[in-house]
């Protein structure tokens, strides 16, 4: 098959069909066939545009937010491009709708607000102190550059002013503070006895006949889950260790010693001054001086770096880049450095990111291990560096041969491998060598299941490849009934006994009713356990979760106690009397509870508010999608 894609790849009609694609790339660009010629808007909110660069990075957003939070668990559907991007845009449009609300009403973040922000967040913090290179390493790793993420930052900022704005424009008055309270702290006495389920299940006997009766018209609960018997191949990375020799380890060992961690460090902070837009030569000059005034009269550095410096990451920490071995910063701002005495201010240093005032503030000379002390570091580091080569040209050759294979013994033969055989495997597979959602996948595919092929090589991560072939496919079959037999019986045994228990609640219940009978005469009678609890609330500890659910949903006793029963989680019957209903009052609460009730009823009046706001603006935007 292969041998054929590659010739029909070499004729007259598919060389004309390239020359065709490279001409329409040419001529139009690779954007607008990705794109599919939408041009360079998607969507338009009140005049303000959209563009598929907007909002390609908000569904790549999404979709690593999902593979984050879903891990292996990851329905592939969820990550539907069409399903992302109608989310993606529904999401850009209502922040757009926000963001102009916001920017109508005058709202705004300072530069030293949202330097004071980014320097206290903690993921760009190495121990406890902000560093720029973990700043930029972070940014570039999650698809931002600092200038794009400070404009999304201060967007957010700008966006949370206006929902703490209308979650804090809502309140409670006092009608409905005590309105609220008279429902919140209300007050409850509730007697109650428990049937436990033990004796009721003691008591049941359960027949041949009823067995089999129950067999036969259940069949479809006693059936096998399909499974299927695998043959497969694993490769992973301990399957090719090798010893290392003694000269890579020297040569590694030379590398190591020139690595920045062994050097010479620095210890850097600056002050940044960036040309503004529009700013003449003269204006950024006389910046750049006041600058070094400053400095000159005895301001401290990093109160300098704090006032005047354009870098919002570090000015918020006076200033601090980090340490750098000579390799961090630009080659004009390291050769600066390192021609710096401790404590002492450079002259200004140009670099493609403005104007730069330097100062080390630290210098540390480290010491490097011995041969002896790394060796263990370094040979495990090239062993698995040459394993892991050796790895993948193996699962390479692997996808190769296995592609057109039969089965998997003949590429197990020639990569010297051993194929194995697993137990049967179901569709909901947990445990065991192949309980990968991909290799289950792969397993029951129509490839694998139906056709007969060899399945893709999957990787399964912790450099494990694998690959499978079906050996054999058990269908669905009835089990017999003697394997069965106690399934049946404990279910029939919990029915009777569950239908008997309930019986006998009813009938507690009736007799607490008819007032023939009370709570505690009813207990002794029958010797069972039970309790009064007097003014419960409805966050009351003392009762069981499910008479205490089932207690406030019973109406307000008109004059004689009302009874019901309820089955807990356990499986024992909890026959209750509620005697008396006290409505709650505000004055009955704590001062402390009083200010969570007020803050809880304005905090969702303040929600309902937001969605109206949002329901608003949108119905009297201007949306287009295009």
């Amino acid at each position: 098959m292969l041998q054929n894609i590659r010739k029909s790849t070499q004729g007259t009609a598919a060389k004309v069909v390239v020359g065709l694609i490279v001409i329409s790339f040419a001529l139009f660009g690779i954007e607008s066939i990705l794109l599919g010629g939408s041009g360079n808007t998607v969507a338009e909110v009140n005049g303000e545009t959209v563009s598929p660069l907007e909002l390609q990075q908000a569904v790549d957003t999404q979709r690593r937010q999902l593979i984050a939070m879903m891990g292996d668990n990851l329905d592939p559907a969820m990550l539907d491009e069409q399903r992302l991007s109608a989310q993606a845009l529904e999401g850009i449009v209502s922040r757009k709708l926000l963001m102009q609300s916001a920017l109508s009403m005058g709202l705004t973040v300072s530069e030293a607000e949202l330097g004071a922000v980014i320097g206290g967040m903690e993921q760009f913090q190495l121990d406890g102190e902000f560093s720029a290179e973990m700043y930029k390493s972070l940014l570039a790793s999650a698809g931002y550059t600092p200038a794009s993420f400070k404009s999304a930052l201060r967007d957010d900022l700008v966006l949370g002013q206006v929902r703490a704005g209308l979650a804090g424009s809502d309140f409670a008055t006092p009608a409905e503070l005590a309105l609220t309270a008279r429902i919140v702290a209300e007050q409850r006495d509730v007697r109650y006895l428990t049937m436990p389920l033990t004796p009721f299940l003691e008591s049941v006997v359960v027949t041949d006949d009823e067995l089999a009766s129950y067999y036969g018209a259940n069949e479809a609960q006693f059936m096998t889950p399909e499974s299927v018997v695998l043959d497969y191949i694993e490769l992973g990375l301990d399957d090719f260790r090798q010893p290392v020799q003694d000269a890579a380890i020297e040569e590694e060992y030379k590398i190591q010693l020139d690595n920045y961690q062994y050097q010479t460090e620095n210890r850097v902070s600056h002050i940044l001054l960036e040309r503004r837009s529009g700013e003449s030569d003269t204006d950024f000059a006389a910046r750049v001086a006041a600058a070094e005034e400053a400095l000159a009269a005895g301001q401290a550095f990093a109160d300098v770096a704090a006032e005047r410096s354009d870098d919002v990451g570090s000015a918020s920490n006076g200033g601090d880049l980090g340490f750098s071995a000579g390799d961090a910063f630009p080659p004009e701002m390291e050769e600066a450095v390192a021609a710096l005495e401790v404590d002492v201010v450079s002259a200004p240093v140009t670099t493609d990111a403005g104007t730069h005032i330097l100062v080390v503030t630290e210098r540390r000379d480290a010491q490097a291990p011995s041969i002896e002390e790394l060796r263990p570091e370094l040979e495990a580091r090239l062993q698995e560096a040459d394993a892991r080569v050796a790895l993948l040209l193996a699962v390479e050759k692997l996808r190769d041969i296995a592609f057109t294979a039969d089965s998997l013994r003949s590429p197990a033969q020639e990569l010297g491998l051993e194929v194995q055989r697993a137990a049967p495997v179901t569709r909901e597979q947990r445990e065991g060598p192949l309980a990968d959602p991909a290799v289950l996948r792969a397993a029951f595919s129509e490839d694998v299941l139906e056709l007969g092929h060899n399945s893709e090589v999957l990787e399964l991560g912790g450099d494990r490849f694998i690959a499978v072939h079906l050996h054999e496919h058990n269908q669905p079959a009835l089990q017999p009934l003697e394997d069965v037999r106690d399934d049946i019986t404990r279910t029939l045994t919990r029915e009777r006994a569950r239908e008997a228990l309930e019986i006998a609640a009813a009938q507690a219940v009736a007799e607490l009713s008819s007032g023939g009978q009370s709570v505690e005469a009813l207990a002794t009678r029958e010797n069972l356990e039970w309790q009064v609890e007097l003014g419960a609330l409805r966050d009351s500890r003392v009762l069981p979760p499910a008479v205490l659910q089932r207690a406030f949903s019973l109406p307000e006793p008109a004059g004689a106690p009302i009874a019901d029963y309820v089955i807990d989680s356990s499986g024992d019957a909890r026959v209750l009397q509620l005697v008396r209903v006290q409505a709650g009052t505000l004055a009955s609460l704590a001062d402390g509870e009083q200010r969570v009730l007020s803050q809880r009823i304005g905090s969702e009046y303040g929600a309902v508010l937001q969605v109206e706001h949002q329901q608003g603006l949108r119905a009297e935007a201007d949306i287009s999608v295009l």
